[in-house]
């Protein structure tokens, strides 16, 4: 969609103000919530957003309503400035830059329950994280009334809970997945990578070659999931740096584990490396380009 003019990118801080600057946007409006500590994962996103909508509105928010007791909200990668200026330059109209006390003010008791898309996977690694999730993604929806939302099937769980929730609540906002970025050795890009050393890092390649090895495997015939999912933990197995949480084949839109693997069914990981939990996925039946050999 072509744009007349650029005007000057708008960051506000209160809910109110966020209100009144989105109503004299045009329409329709693109939304990338984010937690900030901008990678080029989160500019794609945005640039799909500012090519389909006539305005684009990026939030950036941690929210510690997703994060557990012993988890890094303090230590999470936090770069408001050089986020704000990155966002300048992909040519956002308006930032929503919220404290914690503007989303969750004295006397917040309404959350969000998301079932049963949020209980496996992450929702059982991190008990409660789902519920934040969802409740700060409704709160931000009803805030930017965006036509359009745009999430990387990076955190695939994630995409299916905030789509479920838009069916079930009848948020009138279309989902927009959009494909993982992966650095050029095939990592699928996170703000946790700064966590990373060089070493670390290096071993962290072993979730997309574990990702490859299940692909490839499905690609030469193979369907019975747990085959696919011991070919992932041998492949992690190997990386001594790495600690594995889960290993998986689901279906994309339940998160149910599956016996026969099928075309678009899910296989996905989360794995410690050094300070940083990362996870990753991709769809059997697709390519395996980009992913570390």
């Amino acid at each position: 969609m072509a744009r007349v003019r650029q005007l000057a990118m708008r960051v506000e801080t209160t809910i109110a103000a966020t209100r009144e600057a989105r109503r004299v946007l045009p329409g329709p409006v693109g939304f990338v919530p984010t937690m900030g500590a901008l990678h080029e994962g989160h500019l794609t996103l945005v640039r799909r957003a500012r090519a389909e909508n006539a305005a684009t509105i990026v939030s950036i928010f941690v929210n510690p309503a997703q994060f557990g007791p012993r988890e890094d909200l303090a230590a999470y990668p936090r770069d408001l400035e050089g986020d704000l200026a990155k966002l300048e330059r992909e040519g956002v109209d308006l930032v929503f830059a919220p404290a914690a006390e503007e989303i969750y003010p004295p006397g917040f008791e309404t959350w969000v329950e998301p079932g049963a898309t949020a209980a496996p996977l992450e929702g059982a690694a991190r008990p409660g994280h789902f519920r934040g999730v969802a409740t700060v993604v409704l709160k931000l929806f009803n805030i930017v009334q965006p036509d359009r939302a745009y999430f990387g099937r990076k955190d695939a769980q994630q995409l299916a809970v905030i789509r479920r929730m838009v069916a079930d609540l009848n948020v009138p906002v279309e989902i927009v997945p959009v494909a993982t970025v992966r650095a050029p050795e095939g990592l699928a890009l996170s703000s946790r990578n700064a966590y990373l050393d060089a070493q670390e890092r290096e071993a962290a390649l072993a979730l997309s070659r574990a990702l490859r090895r299940a692909l490839e495997l499905f690609a030469t015939g193979e369907r019975r999931a747990e085959a696919l999912r011991e070919a992932m933990r041998a492949t992690l197995a190997a990386e001594p740096r790495v600690t594995v949480e889960y290993v998986s084949v689901a279906d994309p839109e339940t998160l149910q584990e599956l016996e026969e693997a099928v075309p678009g069914a899910l296989a996905s990981l989360a794995a410690r490396v050094g300070r940083a939990r990362l996870i990753d996925n991709a769809r059997l039946g697709e390519s395996a380009e980009g992913l570390a050999r």
